[in-house]
């Protein structure tokens, strides 16, 4: 087993195994990774790789983030990430992955916890994850994320735009002429022509929009690039008389079209840009880069349900470790607190109840 402190310390095996967890993810590959910790995390000296192999074949590799004030071990993401799959090869067994899990919880002893999220509650690595930390002695609990709306690919844009509903059909059919007679323009950058302007106007649209204001500046205007640079990116802007009022950031890499960011100015909500470059973006990655999946990431708001077909779980696992006083504080108190949250639930709804049917007999 082996610890390396920094993405450019990682031997050429390791940087491999990066590359074939990009194939399935590309939030674990080694681009998407070293944006991340050259923006979010610069001057953090407890981010690592931690790496297990046999013989000369790595089985295992693990971004993760060391928390000193907590004691906690983290998947190495934020906010942004919306899936932690890491290289774990085809023949990593339970037991294995529990000895880099031990080999982890004993480089420091102030390790109280392991927490790893969000992972496909479906998937081989949250099984094998879950599997582990109860191999390696951890207290492991699973917890429920976000959502995941997504679209298998199946058919041809026009098909797909025909099975939408009638409200989205109707905004489109009946926004796109208006927007455009008020001088509107949809525009997709995908290379290295006008990004600079794509990046001023995504910036300015999102600076103007309902959104806050970004904790890491650097990390998306930097994300653009890198995308721009391996031919990933899909960056819709809506322009009404050349200024930007709608813009969306879209990842296409390995058959999948991932909808990273979007953003739209309130002021000009009644053109529906933000509708109409979502069928922009739509139709290119469905026709032209024809892509077998659309996956808008992370969450359930309502209208994702309009665009998507299919609705997945994001889960993920805390693991205590029963050796540390916090690690064991943690396991009781996580323990009692799901003991006791369907009594409160219970309880809520019955006070809930109680109080209606009281109202209903006091109008």
């Amino acid at each position: 087993m082996e610890v390396y402190r920094q993405l450019a310390l990682l031997p050429q095996r390791a940087l491999s195994a990066l590359d074939r967890a990009e194939s399935s993810n590309i939030e674990q590959g080694k681009e998407w990774l070293g944006n991340l910790i050259n923006t979010v995390f610069p001057d953090d000296q407890h981010v690592a790789f931690y790496a297990l192999y046999e013989e000369e074949e790595l089985l295992a590799l693990l971004p993760v983030r060391y928390v000193p004030d907590r004691g906690e071990i983290l998947s190495l993401g934020n906010f942004y990430t919306s899936l932690y799959q890491p290289y774990l090869a085809a023949g990593l067994t339970v037991e294995s992955l529990a000895r880099l899990l031990e080999f982890i919880r004993d480089s420091s002893h102030t390790v109280s916890a392991m927490r790893f999220a969000p992972l496909d509650v479906d998937g081989r690595c949250y099984k094998l994850l879950m599997a582990a930390t109860r191999e390696a002695h951890l207290l492991s609990f699973p917890f429920f994320c976000f959502g995941n709306w997504h679209l298998p690919v199946l058919t041809d844009w026009a098909s797909y735009f025909s099975e939408r509903p009638s409200q989205i059909k109707n905004t489109i059919k009946r926004k796109s002429k208006e927007f455009q007679q008020a001088g509107g323009v949809l525009e997709i950058i995908s290379g290295t022509d006008r990004l600079e302007f794509g990046i001023a106007a995504y910036q300015s649209v999102y600076s103007s929009s309902w959104k806050v204001p970004e904790p890491f500046p650097e990390f998306t205007p930097s994300l653009i690039r890198m995308l721009a640079r391996n031919g990933w990116l899909r960056l819709g802007v809506a322009t009404l008389n050349e200024l930007p009022i709608a813009a969306q950031i879209w990842v296409i890499a390995h058959g999948r079209a991932s909808i990273f960011k979007l953003a739209y100015r309130e002021d000009f909500k009644r053109y529906s840009a933000g509708t109409l470059l979502s069928a922009k973006l739509m139709e290119c990655a469905i026709d032209a880069d024809q892509v077998k999946e659309v996956d808008y990431l992370i969450g359930d708001d309502p209208y994702k349900a309009s665009w998507m077909t299919h609705r997945r779980e994001r889960w993920g696992i805390i693991a205590y470790n029963p050796r540390s006083i916090y690690g064991a504080f943690g396991a009781a108190k996580e323990h009692l607190g799901r003991l006791i949250k369907p009594a409160i639930v219970y309880l809520r709804n019955k006070v809930r109840r109680d109080s209606n049917l009281l109202n209903s007999r006091n109008p």
